[in-house]
């Protein structure tokens, strides 16, 4: 019996360690050989790194958008490289699938390098390079791994380098993320549009400096948030173009060494095609691959929406304060209960959230000008940080002002009658009756107000100075606002 036990016992341990075996294949590097698990596309480079870069908890696996990006660019390097004789046909139509697949989100889950890398990207390359090469490889029937068959650097990174290869695919992720950021953008300065159309004949007091100033409509005040948010749209267009000139191409430093002649127009052919947008090869592949310029410049457009957003933002706070000690000339969506402790309090929650997003992207932007001006000579290393920074900026926006949309301006409500006692009770309105009245007596007639605190018009009533009609006729919003 128990020699039936141990024979048992050895055969268990053969059976699995030859399983074990068998779910193991070995890939080698430069520092050596490592055991990775068949389950995995990606290879020895990205093992690594996902050993070495454990920092945070956001990984590149989190940023669809960009792992599109990077197949994107890696499809456009194949037809080219293909285009100009240096890749087969077996091996560019084994790519070109693999590369559509990973652009559907098939293979997200295998980019499991952590965003915060050293290395100036090499890590996010090389997984793009092995797992583009262990999914081709399927399409081979040959097992991962197998790359004599179709080889990472040889095949996937043929005529490019980290430092072409990443800025070019941060450029079209931010480019692929721009149509979203643009898409909630011009839906929110459409509701906004519509609110102004709504409100145009609700008259009410314009503030400057938060002091009583002249009559205008609630409907040019939300007209006028719409043209704010429409000049944000041209700008970020006007800074999306800034990121259409790559240096696919130039290598390691811009010097095209190991390119294939031809390549750097012909891959920038094949991204213009694949993105429908007018990208093109830098005439100066060297200053190309070390100046950060169009980053800075499409992150600072990220930051003036972000103030625009955030102004906005607390202007509807403060238009739709109280309800019974602020402006109140608006009401928001009530959301949630505003308090544990005070029944019945409801906070602007959208618009706060809204401000937090702002803050948010404002400091990104100091993170993208640090790390703009921190490469040195002909590379800079910290493209991961500007990556970051301005995605996580793009993500927040395109989701807070969808939310800002949906949750807060569509569901707005004007608080009419508040907005008439306003301009009933407020001196500003003064200067609407001085063509009428004269200067000397509408000064009269302020002064008289503030010392009674009577309203203007309680004033002119009471002293009989403009009848009922003349009133209407000097209060109609379309005269008094400047509309025709």
């Amino acid at each position: 019996m128990n020699r039936i036990r141990y024979f048992l016992f050895v055969f268990v341990i053969l059976t699995t360690s030859i399983f074990a075996q068998e779910n193991f294949r070995t890939e080698k590097d430069l520092l050596g050989e490592l055991k990775i698990s068949n389950d995995l596309y990606y290879g020895v480079q990205t093992a690594r790194a996902v050993e070495n870069f454990q920092i945070s908890l956001t990984k590149v696996s989190d940023y669809p958008d960009f792992i599109k990006a990077l197949a994107i660019v890696k499809l456009a390097a194949a037809k080219a490289n293909h285009e100009l004789g240096a890749l087969d046909d077996p091996v560019l139509g084994v790519v070109e699938k693999a590369c559509k697949d990973i652009m559907d989100g098939k293979y997200d889950d295998q980019f499991a390098v952590d965003m915060y890398q050293g290395g100036a990207g090499t890590s996010t390359n090389m997984a793009a390079n092995e797992v583009i090469a262990n999914v081709a490889l399927e399409y081979m029937n040959k097992p991962k791994g197998d790359y004599h068959t179709v080889e990472p650097h040889d095949h996937i990174n043929l005529s490019q380098s980290t430092n072409d290869f990443y800025p070019t695919a941060i450029k079209v992720a931010f480019i692929l993320k721009n149509e979203k950021l643009l898409k909630e953008l011009n839906d929110l300065a459409t509701v906004f549009e519509a609110k102004g159309k709504k409100f145009n004949n609700i008259l009410k007091m314009g503030r400057t400096e938060l002091q009583d100033a002249v009559p205008m409509t609630l409907g040019q005040e939300f007209y006028a948030f719409a043209a704010q948010l429409r000049g944000q749209i041209k700008l970020l267009k006007q800074a999306e173009e800034y990121l259409y000139e790559i240096n696919m191409g130039g290598t390691a430093i811009g010097t095209k060494l190991n390119a294939v002649e031809g390549f750097p127009k012909k891959c920038a052919t094949h991204l213009a095609e694949l993105t429908g947008k007018n990208i093109h090869s830098s005439k100066n592949l060297i200053s190309a691959t070390s100046d950060m310029q169009s980053f800075v410049v499409y992150s600072s457009a990220l930051k003036s929406l972000a103030i625009e957003i955030s102004k906005i933002a607390g202007d509807l706070i403060l238009l739709s304060s109280g309800p019974r000690t602020g402006i109140f000339e608006i009401n928001l969506p009530a959301l949630q209960p505003g308090s544990s402790i005070m029944p019945g309090k409801v906070n602007p929650v959208i618009p706060e959230l809204l401000n937090l997003i702002s803050f948010r992207v404002i400091g990104n932007d100091v993170t993208v000008s640090l790390s703009a001006h921190t490469g040195q000579l002909q590379l800079n290393a910290y493209e991961p940080m500007i990556l970051l920074a301005v995605m996580e900026s793009q993500i927040i926006l395109t989701n807070g002002m969808k939310t800002l949309n949906e949750k807060c301006v569509s569901g707005i409500t004007a608080n009419e009658e508040v907005c008439k006692s306003y301009i009933e009770k407020s001196i500003g309105i003064v200067t609407a009756l001085n063509p009428v009245l004269g200067y000397d007596k509408s000064t009269e007639l302020a002064a008289e107000a503030l010392k009674t605190g009577k309203g203007i018009l309680e004033i002119v009533r009471e002293k009989n100075l403009l009848t009922e009609e003349e009133i209407e006729k000097i209060l109609d919003p379309a005269s008094m606002t400047g509309q025709k």
